[in-house]
């Protein structure tokens, strides 16, 4: 959601030098520097000035390290309750400087930004405020500031600018195709929503960030259920599952959310059921080539609780279905089925057990955290021996199929060549020669089948029959 923020410490004290340093290059005369800026759907061009770093502020607000922020909670409230304090811009300066994926890890990429910087320079402006709050460029001022670099340029907003105003101006720079960082997948996902929330449609949304519309309902979609998830990781102690948990998941949940919706028309339940096992395997961070397993061949032949052990079968046991009642219309519906709830509750149990073994920052003990740690060994395990289990199956039938398939695409060939046949000999262009090389080539063929069938089906029907009678009429056995 947008949210206005408070001018930064200094404010007016800035915001004067700010002026007098617009005034001086635009009555300094010669060609002045700008930066395009697109703004309500037109291009708002402003000049460019050279400021202290000392006096800028990080954008408490960069949709850059929205998720990322919830890495820490305690010093993501800080930075919520003083955005421009001291604790909360180091909070959001070790963000921008981390790997997205694992904020507790410095980011190759940050490095290579600063060694670029540290050789050329800055070549293009950041955006300021006419406060000082950094709307484009956070990144390259922290690289700047470990570089000891005194000032930056920057291209300085208008001072009507509101928050909504300055937000738009970020999301439209940094969906620029042009741009060397995009956002990553989850802040992609959390812009899309305040563009939601500030009333703009759908079509609206889509064309901005350059997707299809059904695009942007999928990612709408995922956005719903990687909160929801994180709402039912929430366990006693209040440790839950963070934004940034997620990264790295896109194609995998990408996935998902077709497979249920294909499967939710059909059969409701079932699309739940493999909802919440796919969902519990890209926590366990199995590969989207084992999570494609997941499938529906996978429930109906039960591989997984084939798998689970007892301590995890006892924690998912399928509760009889009621019904829930609907509050002030007197009405109840249907419950989930037992299937439903024991998928749902054994997947409340991985969520919760991640939450606690990804936990870095609030104190739990060691034995709370070894409990979680066994029992994401042992869903793993499980999960690695069903999705095995329906992998080797799956070749097994894939061999069983693969010579029918093989004779039934021959037979479509030979029909073709029966047009193709007719086509010729009307035209008067058939190879008489070729084609005569072509059926002998077809007579061998058929006696390797008729060997090889004769040889491995004891009982044959009236298709292999017809085959050996027809070999054993021609003299081809």
């Amino acid at each position: 959601m947008l949210r206005e923020f408070p001018p930064p410490p200094r404010a007016a004290e800035f915001s004067e030098l700010i002026k007098k340093r617009l005034e001086e290059v635009r009555g300094a005369g010669g060609t002045r520097e700008t930066v395009t800026v697109d703004w309500n759907g037109q291009q708002t061009h402003v000049d460019v000035i050279d400021l202290p770093l000392s006096g800028l502020y990080l954008n408490p607000g960069t949709h850059r390290i929205r998720a990322q922020r919830t890495f820490d909670p305690v010093r993501d409230e800080t930075l919520e309750k003083e955005p421009f304090g001291d604790e909360g811009q180091d909070y959001l300066r070790s963000l921008l400087v981390a790997r997205p994926d694992n904020p507790e890890l410095r980011d190759p990429d940050f490095d290579k930004l600063k060694e670029d910087l540290q050789k050329f320079g800055q070549n293009d402006p950041g955006l300021v405020t006419h406060h000082g709050v950094l709307v484009n460029g956070n990144t390259r001022a922290v690289a700047l500031r470990e570089l000891g670099v005194q000032s930056m340029r920057v291209g300085v907003l208008p001072s009507s600018f509101t928050q909504a105003d300055v937000d738009a101006v970020e999301l439209a720079l940094q969906l620029r195709l042009d741009q060397r960082r995009d956002y990553t997948y989850i802040n992609r996902l959390l812009a899309m929503e305040e563009q939601a929330s500030l009333g703009r449609t759908p079509e609206q949304i889509a064309k901005e960030f350059r997707i299809r519309t059904s695009t942007y309902h999928q990612e709408r979609w995922i956005l719903s259920t990687i909160k929801e998830l994180n709402g039912r990781s929430k366990s006693g102690g209040g440790v839950e599952l963070r934004l940034v948990d997620w990264e790295g998941a896109q194609e995998r949940l990408k996935e998902l959310q077709r497979l249920y919706l294909k499967l939710e028309t059909l059969d409701r339940d079932q699309a739940e059921i493999l909802k919440e096992w796919r969902l519990a395997a890209i926590l366990l961070d199995f590969s989207k080539t084992d999570v494609r397993h997941i499938d529906e061949e996978f429930l109906k032949q039960g591989y997984l609780g084939k798998a689970l052990p007892a301590n995890l079968v006892e924690g998912a046991e399928p509760t009889q279905p009621g019904a829930v009642s609907i509050p002030g219309l007197g009405l109840e519906v249907p419950a989930a089925s037992s299937a439903v709830s024991a998928a749902r509750a054994l997947n409340d149990r991985i969520l919760r057990a991640a939450a606690t073994v990804r936990n870095t920052k609030t104190e739990l003990s060691d034995t709370e955290k070894s409990k979680a740690q066994a029992l994401l060994d042992d869903a793993k395990t499980a999960f690695d021996q069903a999705i095995e289990f329906h992998g080797r199956d799956a070749r097994v039938r894939k061999r069983k199929q693969l010579a029918p398939a093989r004779l039934a695409d021959a037979s479509a060939n030979i029909d073709q060549c029966v047009t193709d046949l007719v086509q010729a000999r009307t035209s008067n262009s058939l190879d008489e020669e070729a084609f005569d090389e072509a059926v002998l080539k077809l007579r061998s063929s058929l006696r390797k089948l008729a060997q090889q069938a004769g040889r491995g089906i004891p009982n044959p029907g009236d298709g292999v029959s017809w085959l050996l009678a027809a070999a054993a009429a021609e003299g081809l056995q």
